[in-house]
């Protein structure tokens, strides 16, 4: 046993004094391509592992006879989202074009081995680029849970990620029109989440909400909760989802190989973490207040609030900052979904108040608290910029929420006037999991249920 051993510890030896020779010959040009794309490449394997954490929220926050379908769709989502991507997507998005969209880069033809202004592969760029537009099409899912037709979700989601999310990409990070104007969306607070969350806004309109959700009756509109079937689940989900958000924001860099780089990608992580708790602290308080009981869903969608609320400027701003704009993101999105009731807008999972609405919270956030000292175009308001920045963030929250609203109510429009959108009433009340899959997540139990 000890010879053997001994021949292991000499053959690493060897090995990590190869290792070393061959480092020793390498360049420092070459050694921060090694780093900076290794660093990218695990920030996109978290950004990918997020995709669970959307499943397993959205699986919890509904009903059980519905969770294959669900499930379905978020797993479809990265698979159509990565195909159209490669294809289409990165060309428009980061192609060289004009100020609306990029012309060039189809299927990456063309694309330099090392990305412009950075130490990362071509490669490792894509990946980490195709993982956030898997992610800003799959939050539509939650907003739409229930009720529609599995073939036109398929449908939705391949223009969003060949050609919606990629020409929003391109303004605010393709050096489009919004670029030029300074705007600051760091990880895309308004590029990924606001994006995804008014999509789902106007494809929710559009398909209605699900049967005995709202209920007439004398008085006017009667609000009927439909609890979600697995808290467990979602709870699981919404810590997959912020351990995926290291990647995200941080991998967002784009590298770690010098000290400014480093400095920033430490400030984003510690900033997007105390965002997330300050919005679960202040959501599960605002519901507590509110209703009388400090509710679990209120306070992991709170969470999920706080981050996406930091995502836009989680590298501009200091630590104090990134806990007061996510405290407000945990008010917005408590207040955000009492508002979706009120005015008879049927979200399952809380995909409009969580990425919509605190999509703009966060980018509006730019504009007050960013600093130029810390990379962002110009100061913001409250360290003396003035009204300039919040000027060009919010011009950009409402050029792309418009965008992707128009866009999208035209595209949902024509599926329910050609394939149709939702399924039957007698569909959705047995459950979408038999009758879009055949096939039911729990098998052996009866969750056969008439609302």
């Amino acid at each position: 046993m000890k010879t053997w051993t001994g021949i292991a510890l000499a053959l690493l030896v060897l090995g990590l004094g190869g290792s070393t020779a061959h480092a020793a010959e390498a360049t420092p040009a070459e050694l921060a391509v090694g780093l900076d794309t290794v660093w990218v490449l695990l920030a996109a394997f978290l950004v990918f592992f997020m995709q669970a954490g959307f499943g397993m929220v959205e699986a919890g926050f509904i009903r059980a006879k519905n969770t294959c379908n669900i499930l379905m769709k978020n797993w479809l989502d990265y698979c159509v989202a990565s195909v159209m991507f490669f294809l289409v997507g990165y060309g428009l998005m980061f192609g060289e074009g004009n100020g609306f969209v990029g012309l060039s880069g189809w299927a990456l033809g063309g694309v330099p081995d090392i990305i412009p202004g950075t130490n990362v592969h071509k490669w490792a760029f894509w990946l980490f680029q195709a993982a956030f537009c898997g992610a800003a099409a799959t939050i539509v899912a939650g907003g739409m849970a229930e009720r529609m037709k599995f073939p036109a979700y398929l449908m939705y989601t391949a223009v969003v990620s060949a050609v919606v999310y990629p020409i929003i990409g391109h303004w605010v990070w393709g050096g489009g029109w919004l670029a030029k104007l300074g705007m600051g969306d760091f990880a895309g607070s308004t590029v990924v989440h606001a994006t995804g969350g008014w999509i789902a806004f106007i494809g929710t309109i559009i398909l209605g909400p699900r049967v005995g959700k709202y209920i007439r009756n004398g008085k006017g509109r009667k609000v009927n909760a439909i609890p979600g079937h697995n808290i467990t689940m979602a709870a699981l989900g919404v810590f997959l989802l912020w351990f995926g958000w290291f990647g995200f924001n941080p991998g967002s860099a784009l590298g770690i190989s010098t000290r400014s780089l480093a400095s920033t990608t430490a400030l984003v992580a510690v900033n997007t973490n105390l965002a997330a708790a300050a919005g679960a602290i202040v959501a599960m308080v605002t519901a507590w207040v509110l209703y009388g009981k400090p509710d679990p869903s209120m306070t992991m969608n709170g969470a999920l609030a706080g981050l996406v609320a930091i995502t836009a400027p989680c590298a501009f701003v200091s630590v104090p900052a990134a806990m007061a704009i996510g405290g407000v993101g945990g008010v917005v999105v408590v207040l955000g979904i009492a508002l979706l009731d009120r005015i008879g807008v049927d979200d399952p999972v809380g995909a409009v108040p969580v990425h919509g609405m605190n999509g703009i919270w966060g980018t509006l956030a730019v504009g007050l608290w960013g600093q130029k000292a810390l990379g962002l175009t110009r100061d913001g308001l409250f360290h003396g910029g003035g009204f300039t920045q919040l000027g060009v963030q919010a011009l950009g929250c409402f050029a792309v929420s418009l965008f992707a609203i128009a866009s999208m109510g035209i595209v949902f429009y024509l599926i329910k006037r050609t394939v149709g959108l939702r399924v039957s009433r007698t569909e959705e009340l047995r459950g979408l999991d038999i009758g879009e899959h055949g096939m039911e997540a729990y098998a052996g139990f009866q969750i056969f249920t008439t609302t």
